[in-house]
């Protein structure tokens, strides 16, 4: 790669910046890659420009957090393969560590009056946060009529046919690659990496992230379950986490039974109070799954194995994909398909938004199905004004005020506590 920075730190000094930065990384991907930005780029001449940019472009083409896997490439980039596992356990393990207490927490108070009060005012913010990241997505993603288009089959394709989360995405990737179908690609400096080399990281971190599937499915039962659908979502996660949230919420509350429509929102909740991806929302989902299903040994282990499923492939795709990172970054089809997917995630967020805020306002969603077109009817008599003037309310501080996330939460949280107690 041209342009490559000279300057390289001893492990140990290289560790002490990601442990840094895994502890700091509130705020979402776009605050996480900005922190990321300043401490290896801008105070420290360990990466130039170029490098972190073509990186971060690359990490956007890739399913899975892209905050997260651009720290385990420049891990790798400073120190292999063992630099890229070390800066990748570090930035989610401090965020994971976190959300078992805080899932632990729920887990043994969360129906407290007092306790299940709060997390209502959790849950007001989760409102106004997620279509606070429908405004962002829709900004950086909806710049032609055709994105627009995109958008808007992909909400009516989820929202009114109820169509599989992973079809959507698919779909929308092949229509952009298509589109860039002939476009020349830009020439590549530089001998192709060993074909030899990429076999064997891929068996290799392959094996990491399958094996221990493979032995859940010989056990079977509901740790294999929770593998099997976190290791389909690892895949399909395009986007950032709110465009799998939709589904994931389908499957775990409506399909699987695992956990309700509260309890859901009240871990990306916390999960969006904590360092780390939000992603890590997956932990309090095998959390929850195991202790309603088997207490707190059968929690911790469930909340182990989403924390596997989920970050696992992320060190498959960056290790296997690094050493062609120009060749992957200058394919115009790649790019063609990566901009209608990132399109179709504005309706796939869309409808989350949607989903979430009729499911939290009213007590009673009804579904009215005629043929494939279903649409959802909440009962007007149900709405909710208590969690209806929480949500305005950090609607407005978030979206009007800009007032930083952890303090839309905190006085969210608070304002349903007096409110319970009154």
């Amino acid at each position: 790669m041209t342009g490559q920075s000279e300057a390289r730190p001893s492990l140990r000094e290289a560790v002490r910046v990601f442990m840094r930065i895994g502890c700091l990384s509130f705020g979402g991907p776009a605050a996480q890659i900005a922190l990321m930005h300043r401490e290896l780029v801008e105070e420290r001449p360990w990466l130039t420009e170029k490098e972190y940019l073509s990186a971060l472009s690359f990490c956007m083409l890739l399913p899975g957090p892209e905050a997260m896997q651009l720290a385990t490439w420049a891990g790798w980039r400073l120190h292999g393969t063992l630099g890229g596992v070390i800066a990748g356990l570090l930035f989610v393990l401090p965020g994971a560590a976190v959300v078992l207490a805080l899932s632990a927490l729920y887990a043994g108070l969360g129906h407290v009056p007092l306790m299940a009060a709060l997390f209502v005012g959790i849950q007001a913010a989760v409102v106004a946060v997620v279509i606070e990241a429908l405004i962002r997505v829709s900004k950086k993603a909806l710049k032609s009529q055709e994105a627009k288009a995109i958008a808007v089959l992909a909400f009516a394709a989820l929202f009114f046919l109820n169509a599989p989360f992973p079809l959507v995405i698919f779909a929308a990737g092949l229509w952009g690659a298509f589109r860039a179908w002939g476009k020349p690609m830009e020439a590549v400096a530089g001998e192709r990496p060993a074909q030899a080399g990429s076999l064997a990281t891929l068996a290799l971190w392959g094996a990491v992230w399958l094996l221990p599937l493979g032995l859940l499915w010989v056990q079977g039962g509901l740790l294999f379950e929770i593998g099997l659908f976190f290791s389909k979502l690892a895949v399909v996660t395009f986007g950032g986490a709110y465009a799998v949230l939709a589904w994931m919420t389908q499957e775990v509350v409506q399909v699987q039974g695992w956990l309700s429509t509260a309890q859901m929102m009240a871990g990306l909740g916390l999960a969006e109070t904590t360092p780390g991806p939000l992603i890590l929302v997956t932990e309090f989902v095998g959390f929850m799954a195991g202790f309603g299903q088997g207490g707190w040994v059968l929690a911790l282990a469930g909340a182990v194995v989403a924390l596997w499923m989920t970050f696992a492939p992320c060190f498959l795709w960056i290790f296997l994909g690094a050493p062609y990172l120009d060749r992957i970054t200058r394919a115009p089809r790649l790019a063609g398909a990566l901009a209608a997917i990132m399109a179709a995630v504005v309706g796939v967020i869309a409808n989350l938004s949607l989903w979430f805020a009729l499911h939290f306002l009213f007590g009673t969603v009804d579904v009215f199905a005629v043929g494939p077109i279903r649409l959802l009817w909440p009962d007007l008599g149900s709405l909710h004004w208590l969690s209806l003037g929480l949500a305005v309310l950090a609607g407005v501080s978030l979206l009007a005020f800009h007032r930083p996330l952890w303090v839309v939460l905190g006085i969210s949280a608070l304002l349903s506590v007096f409110a319970a107690m009154v």
